[in-house]
């Protein structure tokens, strides 16, 4: 299927995004990756080791040839940290893409609003392709594309709780609002989240602990793959009414008369 996904000049084949943390191993990451067919992967830019008795980092881990990397500013919590960590980001990757993420509160790990627009502002202005994780909010999500990002990241739930999408109807308006791609953010848990959100029309979906957190992470990113697939296929095909009462597949009328021996 010629579907392809545009977040500003980048373009991808995959709906999919994928995490790089909380894996059981490096090893197990690089094959969860290849299974979920993704190809761009997120990395938290202050929490990669440099202390590896091998001398290596994540990023040795990822093939900048196969996958886009999305470096995010995890562990920020207000927009001057957010934007020095998107600038160090910028240095170390050579790349303008950055996942914006401004914490507001560390048990929910809701972002702050107020803060995270800041972020946005200052960063599209220095040249940066911002995705910024927000919560469900019209509103928010409205004043982040006016600031310039390339494209909103509503959370489905908070991080890492496996909820699925808790507020379909608010998904949904910042989709039919929306003139950037909206990426679920945050809160898929299992394949039938994210068939969910993907059937509400939202672009991509960017997952980690879903994956990462199974017992079997490499089955269990080949099912999101799939589930992604689905879903999208499922929008764009357009549902059936939904109706109160049956309503019979082979209609009553223009049957045909069968005469009683």
């Amino acid at each position: 299927m010629n579907d392809v996904l545009k977040i500003g000049k980048y373009e991808f084949s995959s709906r999919l995004i994928v995490g790089t943390g909380k894996y059981p191993s490096l090893e197990v990451m690089q094959a969860a990756h290849e299974a979920s067919g993704t190809k761009m992967v997120t990395v938290a830019i202050r929490r990669i080791g440099l202390d590896d008795k091998s001398g290596k980092t994540m990023l040795d881990y990822l093939d900048r040839e196969k996958y886009t990397i999305l470096p995010n500013t995890a562990g920020c919590y207000s927009a001057k940290e957010a934007i020095l960590t998107a600038q160090l980001a910028r240095e170390l990757l050579e790349t303008d893409l950055i996942k914006l993420e401004v914490i507001g509160d560390p048990q929910t790990l809701y972002p702050d609003t107020r803060e995270t627009l800041a972020a946005a502002a200052q960063l599209v202005k220095d040249g940066f392709t911002v995705l910024p994780y927000v919560l469900d909010d019209p509103i928010a999500c409205k004043q982040l594309e006016e600031e310039g990002c390339a494209a909103v990241m509503p959370l489905a739930a908070p991080i890492g709780s496996g909820l699925g999408v808790c507020n379909p109807y608010s998904i949904r308006i910042i989709k039919e609002r929306a003139n950037v791609p909206v990426i679920v953010d945050a809160g898929v848990g299992t394949a039938s989240d994210a068939a969910v959100a993907m059937e509400l029309g939202v672009d991509a979906i960017l997952m980690n602990t879903g994956i990462a957190a199974a017992r079997e992470p490499v089955q269990m990113a080949q099912a999101m793959k799939h589930a992604v697939i689905a879903g999208r296929l499922a929008y764009l095909s357009g549902r059936m009414e939904k109706r109160l009462y049956a309503n019979a597949s082979s209609p009553m009328s223009n049957l045909i008369a069968i005469e009683k021996p």
